[in-house]
C-alpha cells in the first residue's frame, strides 16, 4: 500500500472517530450538564413508571430539565417502580445525577418541625401533612393502651414522650417507626443528670412534663417559666390543688376563653385541676426542652399565687398570700372590666 493511501486511510479514520465523538456529546452532554435551575424536591410512592417520575419533575423543574432525566433513564435502564421516599434535587445538578439518584434509591430526609401542639390529634394531622401516612394511622397508634404500655407510657401521657423539635426523617416512614425514632430521642434527652433531678423534684420525667405542659398554657415569657414552675411545686409538695386555669381549658376543649368563670371551674374532668386533686393523668400540651429544665431548674421560691398583671404585658404578679393573691386578681379583673372582655 502507498504511502498516500495509508496516509488518507488513516485521515479518514480519524474523521469518522470524530463524526462519532461529535455525536455521542451531543448525546451525552446534554445529560451530563444542563444542571436544574433551582432547588427542587419530588415525592415518589411505590409504582412509579419512567413517566410518571418524569411528570413529577417537570412539574418542579420544567419539561426541557425532566425529558433530560427521562433520557437518562433510558440510558441507564433503570428501574424506578419500586423507588419511594423524598428525593432533594441542588441547583446545578445534572440530569444524569438525578436519574442515578433516584434509579439507587438515594432518597433525603424530610424535616419535621413541630411545636405549639395541645392534642394527638392535632400531632397526628402535622404527621399526615409531612409524611407519606395517614395521620389517623398514627393517632390510633397513640391511643392504642398496649402500644404505649411498650413504650412505657398510658395514652394519657405518651405525649410526654413528643418533644417539640426539628427532626429529619424519611418521607416514607412508617408511624411505628417514627414513634421509636422519637422515644430514642426522648431517651437520649432524660439523661442520668435530668433523671436525677426530676427524682429530687418527687416526680418522674412524665409528671415533670406535666408541669411544664401547665407553665407553657400560663405564661409566654421565657424568664418566667421557671417561677411559675416552682409555684405548681410548691403547691405539690404541700398537697394544695393546683387550680390552674389552664387545665380548665384544656377540660372543656377551649384555649380561646378569656376569663375563667366559677361555672367552669367546676367541670368533672380529670384535667380539671379544680376538681381534682394532684396533677392531671397527662400533658395538656407537648412541651419544649427549655421549658422542661426550667422546670427542673426553678429557682427556689415561697410562692403559692399567681395573676395576670393588670397591665396585659404578660407577666404576672406572685405572692405567697392568699388576700394579697384576691388584691391582684382584683385589680385584674377591673382590667378586663375595662377593656371589655368577656
Amino acid at each position: 500500500m502507498k504511502k498516500n493511501d495509508l496516509k488518507r486511510i488513516l485521515l479518514a479514520a480519524i474523521a469518522v472517530i470524530v463524526v462519532v465523538m461529535i455525536c455521542l456529546c451531543l448525546y451525552f452532554c446534554p445529560v451530563m450538564t444542563g444542571g436544574a435551575e433551582k432547588d427542587a424536591e419530588i415525592r415518589l410512592r411505590k409504582g412509579n413508571t419512567v413517566e410518571m417520575v418524569t411528570d413529577s419533575i417537570a412539574k418542579v423543574l420544567g419539561d426541557d430539565f425532566a425529558q433530560k432525566v427521562k433520557k437518562s433513564f433510558r440510558m441507564l435502564r433503570a428501574n424506578v417502580s419500586n423507588r419511594q421516599g423524598a428525593y432533594r434535587i441542588k441547583a446545578g445538578e445534572s440530569p444524569m445525577s438525578v436519574a442515578r439518584k433516584i434509579r439507587n434509591g438515594m432518597e433525603s430526609g424530610v424535616k419535621f418541625t413541630f411545636n405549639n401542639v395541645r392534642t394527638k390529634q392535632q400531632w397526628a394531622e402535622r404527621v399526615g401533612e409531612t409524611f407519606a401516612m395517614d395521620g389517623d394511622s398514627i393517632l390510633a397508634l397513640l391511643n392504642d393502651a398496649d402500644y404505649c404500655a411498650q413504650l412505657g407510657f398510658t395514652t394519657d401521657k405518651i405525649t410526654a414522650m413528643l418533644l417539640p423539635d426539628t427532626y429529619e426523617f424519611y418521607w416514607c416512614i412508617t408511624p411505628e417507626r417514627l414513634l421509636e425514632k422519637l422515644h430514642g430521642y426522648y431517651e437520649k434527652f432524660w439523661d442520668k443528670k435530668r433523671l436525677e433531678k426530676a427524682a429530687a423534684l418527687g416526680l418522674t420525667p412524665a409528671e415533670v412534663t406535666i408541669v411544664g405542659s401547665i407553665v407553657e398554657e400560663e405564661t409566654a415569657k421565657r424568664d418566667e417559666r421557671g417561677k411559675v414552675g416552682r409555684l405548681y411545686l410548691n403547691r405539690i409538695e404541700r398537697g394544695m390543688q393546683l387550680q390552674a386555669d389552664p387545665t380548665v381549658k384544656f377540660a372543656i376543649g377551649d384555649f380561646g376563653i378569656k376569663r375563667i368563670t366559677l361555672a367552669m371551674t367546676r367541670v368533672n374532668s380529670p384535667y380539671n385541676t379544680y376538681v381534682i386533686q394532684g396533677l392531671p393523668p397527662g400533658p395538656i400540651r407537648m412541651v419544649e426542652k427549655g421549658t422542661l429544665d426550667a422546670v427542673l431548674n426553678a429557682p427556689r421560691h415561697n410562692y403559692l399565687y399567681m395573676c395576670a398583671k393588670e397591665d396585659f404585658s404578660g407577666y404576672h404578679n406572685f405572692t405567697a398570700s392568699y388576700s394579697e393573691h384576691m388584691a391582684n386578681a382584683r385589680r385584674y379583673q377591673a382590667a378586663l372590666n375595662a377593656r371589655g372582655i368577656k
